[in-house]
């Protein structure tokens, strides 16, 4: 009697559980959202600097708007381009999981959409928490055309840090006074490099030590004691950036939507392509602070070496009423241009917050050098053969220069089963051996211009080593890869050394990032698992490095059955 009563229990309790377990997976799905949007893209005055320019934006606003979403939500956006130009949309550091049709890379993933026509973006957040962004992914147009996407965890699931009293997006961003669309071209007319730019922003102010900006200046009120979060993403077009806040300290806890241990700084240092979490209490006498932005300079190149400010206002400061006179704010510490140093301090210190699974068994042991070329011209003194004595700026991964294709997108060639259009032969190693870091032979230094992808079979584990080169100069490349995140395992100055370096690893905490710097005249070796299928767009994230070139892409196979292969294609995919 006793037995039938505790199988009775038993059954009970189990039958109880199911329900409770049922109903919590249907609360779980019953949390996601579907958010939907309309991104128009069209062009609209906006005056900086003392001068109005017609703007590319996104529904008229500079920046364009920012995404709030949790993980597991669908974000289903319709991007109208009322613009003159081509455009595409990217949603940067997403993994669009079987996907590739709404990551966005002109002419990789998608043919452009085209004036007057419209693309509806559909995908859905997976196991992703923290900040990414948006931004245009046709030539220059993401100079105006981006936003702030901000993943929240999901409903009952709290930050592994305190909750901050305020969240804030910082974007820090590049300003020409010109059209960026008419920059790119006379570069690309004259083979030379383009103008830098004029002035560096935060949210789309470029700040106080500008003519005619002070007026625009963005302030952020905060309270005596409160602790706040910054959301920084540097989303300038060509320039690494130093980013500080006078007298205040940044305890930095993630990076590129992945938590870190935290630790705490004065300065970051942030790649175009970057994004950087960072808690902020407001422990200082009430005032007024400068949060300021300037250039890290890695090449012996030109550069924009102006600051952009934006003031972290205390409420209870002396001259807060309207009347009231304001002190003038204080001004960070940042490092000199030049500060290697300092850049590597910053990034050395980042790590996974506990032991992360980092694929230890390689099937795909690549080594790429990635750096500048010269195109040499059979007439030096053409017009169109701006460049160093005569010749045209290029750039490239192990010396092949990317050229994107004409006729049609690589995925949709690819999809459709059409030749002709890439070749999966791109080389896993560069194909002469030099002193990548010493003083290469100019014979070296004009790339083969080619279309060429390197193909991955599904599941691969995978590693690369960034090899940076000093043709022309070194410089510090954020190596961006569509559709994935990476383990950052290890860098280090000179040529990378395969018998000595290996021991050196991180393969226990690791940071995760969707774009990593190569140490200027140095290297940075990642590792991932090829588990989404379709092909991935690899490339610099310093515009102009893009558009010379430097740049390939991953053809990730199939693997078995449906949960891994690449989705159909929407219909209403734009066609070239």
């Amino acid at each position: 009697m006793e037995t039938r009563n505790l199988t009775v229990k038993q059954v009970s309790y189990c039958f109880f559980l199911s329900i409770f377990v049922i109903f919590g997976f249907q609360a779980h799905f019953s949390e996601a959202e579907t958010h939907y949007r309309e991104f128009v893209i069209q062009a609209k005055p906006v005056k900086r600097l003392c001068r109005t320019h017609n703007t590319i934006t996104v529904n008229g606003l500079f920046p364009g708007p920012t995404l709030e979403v949790r993980d597991g939500d669908t974000l289903v956006i319709k991007a109208v381009n009322n613009a003159r130009y081509n455009v595409t949309l990217h949603w940067h550091g997403v993994r669009q999981l079987r996907n590739p049709w709404a990551d966005g890379p002109d002419r990789v993933t998608q043919c452009p959409i085209r004036p007057g026509r419209s693309y509806t973006y559909r995908f859905t957040i997976e196991n992703q928490e923290g900040t990414l962004w948006w931004h245009a992914h046709s030539r220059w147009l993401r100079a105006t055309v981006y936003g702030a996407l901000i993943i929240h965890p999901k409903l009952g699931f709290p930050y592994p840090f305190p909750m901050p009293r305020a969240e804030i997006p910082v974007l820090l961003g590049e300003w020409w006074d010109r059209n960026p669309m008419d920059v790119l071209r006379i570069a690309d007319f004259t083979g030379a490099a383009p103008n830098i730019s004029d002035a560096y922003t935060i949210n789309g102010q470029p700040g106080d030590l500008y003519r005619c900006s002070k007026q625009g200046t963005v302030r952020f009120p905060v309270g005596s004691g409160e602790t706040i979060l910054l959301r920084v993403i540097n989303s300038a077009l060509n320039q690494e950036l130093f980013f500080g806040v006078a007298n205040h300290r940044l305890t930095v806890v993630a990076v590129d939507a992945a938590y870190t241990k935290p630790f705490t700084t004065s300065v970051i240092m942030i790649a175009p392509g970057q994004t950087t979490d960072v808690l902020l209490t407001a422990d200082q006498t009430p005032g007024h602070y400068y949060m300021a932005a300037r250039a890290y300079n890695s090449a012996n190149a030109p550069f924009d070496n102006t600051t952009t400010t934006a003031i972290l206002e205390y409420k209870t400061a002396p001259g807060n009423a309207k009347k009231g006179k304001q002190s003038t704010p204080i001004f960070p510490r940042l490092p000199g241009f030049n500060d290697t140093n300092s850049a590597i301090a910053f990034t050395s210190r980042l790590r996974s917050p506990s032991k992360v699974k980092v694929p230890l068994q390689i099937d795909e042991n690549l080594f790429f050098t990635v750096g500048l070329g010269l195109i040499n011209c059979t007439n030096p003194n053409s017009p169109r053969c701006q460049g160093p004595n005569g010749t045209r700026f290029a750039a490239s991964v192990n010396n092949m220069s990317f050229v994107l294709p004409k006729r049609n997108s690589l995925m949709q060639a690819y999809y459709q089963g059409q030749p002709g259009i890439f070749t999966t032969d791109f080389p896993p190693v560069p194909p002469v051996k030099f002193d990548y870091t010493g003083n290469v032979s100019r014979g070296l230094w004009q790339p083969v211009k080619a279309t060429k992808l390197y193909k991955l079979k599904f599941g691969a584990k995978v590693q690369i080593v960034f090899q940076d080169t000093s043709i022309v100069t070194v410089e510090d490349h954020p190596m961006h890869l569509h559709g994935y995140h990476f383990a950052v395992i290890g860098s280090g100055f000179g040529n990378f050394n395969p018998q000595k370096d290996p021991a050196r690893f991180n393969l226990i905490d690791p940071p995760y990032r969707n774009t990593i710097g190569t140490p200027p005249g140095g290297w940075v070796a990642i590792r991932f698992e090829a588990d989404n299928p379709g092909i991935w767009l690899m490339h610099c994230h310093l515009d102009s490095h893009l558009n010379w070139g430097l740049a390939m892409a991953f053809l990730v196979e199939n693997g078995v059955g449906m949960l891994q292969s690449v989705q159909p294609p929407p219909l209403d995919l734009p066609r070239c």
